[in-house]
């Protein structure tokens, strides 16, 4: 679902969960009637110790609390917070409980990866940020890096209307009987400012390809700079053409990729496809400051989008993922200023000599690894 573009919202750029959690908690606490929150992971930390009070308030005070949680993401959560949250009566729904062993079952690997929040049908949160603290990283390196925004205005209406529905849906499945559609909000329609976005999300539906094609239109169109920062980046083959020939037209295409091995198999996946890319003219940096969980975009100064999409397979093609675009100069400049301080304080850029000294047992691993990411994927019928 993709669009139509809304105007008269103000929408806040927040970065990381220094920005983040005081924002959710702050509209949490100012809840009257209705909160629906929706996330991959949610851990017991400080930063989410400080979101469980605060719906736990919430729902003391009378307000209708709706967590979902993704089955895999928070397979912790289940065990750690669910209960207590559930004591205090706040509604919680699993997505996709069952996770099992590996399989190359499709169904399996659809998951909840979206980052969602709606306060009174008023104020609503997207982003990547998941409920975790920055510093709740592997071998305590440095904050991640993330970012997600605040918005008010006409927006809200379609972010509050598609997750009240996937809240509606679960609960329709997990109850095998259809839930009375019971909306008790009308959103505010009233202009707030002046920045024109778009709710854009990916389902197993009919929105199965809208975050990528939206990418690609916007590729399609740049004349000038092309900035995308993404943890994770596997794109399929239309993805990379767009980025060449962005390129190739003499757009200056810039990829802002993890430089920590994270994950290893999709890290060095990513890796195999650099030589093509530099090759084609593409400029890639590599954050190593501290882990990239970022997943944003800014093309020609007035297009930007901030969102939980990674561009891989797995949010591409397979996750429920929710991303926003923003049509305004004065956010995608912002947003641009907060990835070039990025770059310059943390990443280091990556050019076609420094491949050339990469090691073959280091090009090998990157191609087993991808050949066997593409295998996966194939098997799955989702690559291209």
């Amino acid at each position: 679902m993709t669009g139509p573009y809304v105007g008269g919202n103000r929408i806040e750029l927040l970065e990381c969960g220094k920005d983040f959690f005081p924002a959710l908690c702050a509209a949490i606490d100012a809840a009257h009637v209705e909160i629906h929150l929706q996330t991959y992971i949610y851990d017991r930390d400080e930063s989410a110790t400080r979101v469980t009070d605060a719906l736990k308030r919430a729902a003391a005070r009378g307000v209708r609390v709706c967590v979902m949680v993704d089955g895999f993401g928070g397979r912790d959560f289940v065990r750690d917070t669910m209960p207590e949250l559930t004591a205090a009566g706040v509604d919680v729904l699993i997505y996709r409980r069952e996770v099992g062993t590996l399989s190359f079952r499709r169904r399996r690997l659809r998951r909840l990866h979206r980052k969602v929040a709606v306060v009174d049908a008023a104020v609503a949160f997207v982003g990547g940020i998941n409920i975790i603290d920055d510093l709740n990283t592997p071998n305590q390196v440095p904050p991640r890096f993330d970012y997600a925004v605040r918005i008010e205005g006409p927006l809200v209406g379609a972010i509050y209307h598609n997750t009240y529905r996937l809240w509606w849906m679960l609960g329709w499945a997990a109850l095998r009987e259809r839930p009375p559609w019971q909306i008790t909000l009308t959103p505010k329609i009233e202009r707030v400012g002046n920045m024109r976005a778009a709710f854009v999300i990916r389902d197993n539906l009919r929105n199965r390809r809208a975050i990528e094609d939206a990418y690609l239109r916007a590729i399609a169109n740049s004349r000038e700079e092309v900035l995308i920062a993404c943890a994770y980046f596997l794109p399929g083959r239309r993805f990379r053409q767009a980025l060449a020939d962005a390129a190739k037209r003499g757009t200056n295409v810039v990829l802002l990729l993890q430089g920590r091995v994270e994950y290893a198999m999709l890290y060095y996946a990513s890796r195999a496809l650099y030589p093509k890319l530099l090759e084609g003219g593409v400029r890639i940096f590599e954050y190593h400051a501290s882990f990239l969980h970022a997943k944003v975009g800014v093309i020609d100064g007035n297009w930007a989008t901030v969102g939980s999409s990674n561009i891989d397979p797995f949010s591409l093609l397979l996750s429920r993922e929710a991303n926003v675009i923003v049509r305004n100069e004065a956010f995608a400049d912002r947003l641009r200023a907060s990835l070039q301080n990025a770059m310059s304080l943390g990443a280091r850029e990556l050019r076609p000599a420094d491949w050339d000294r990469v090691t073959r047992a280091h090009r090998a691993l990157s191609w087993l690894a991808f050949g066997f990411v593409r295998m996966v994927m194939g098997v799955l019928g989702v690559w291209r």
